[in-house]
């Protein structure tokens, strides 16, 4: 897997994205398609598929990149 992390300039320590994937805490939660932001089903044990820190997180990515969210 060839690594291409980009950091954003907030929520350094828990957001990034690796190539056209997003990834909050380490879990792949949305991905970059044809413009725009895809979420992807995710979930963590403990925590379950919804999460209003990683909405936020997307959310987030969506607005930086001028992506729309599908």
């Amino acid at each position: 897997m060839k690594l291409d992390i980009e950091k954003f300039e907030r929520y350094t320590q828990n957001l990034f994205k690796n190539g056209n994937i997003i990834y909050s805490y380490k879990t792949a939660v949305a991905e970059i398609k044809d413009g725009k932001l895809h979420k992807l089903d995710w979930n963590v044990p403990g925590v379950g598929s919804t999460s209003p820190t990683t909405n936020k997180h997307i959310n987030y990515v969506a607005n930086e990149l001028n992506l729309e969210i599908a």
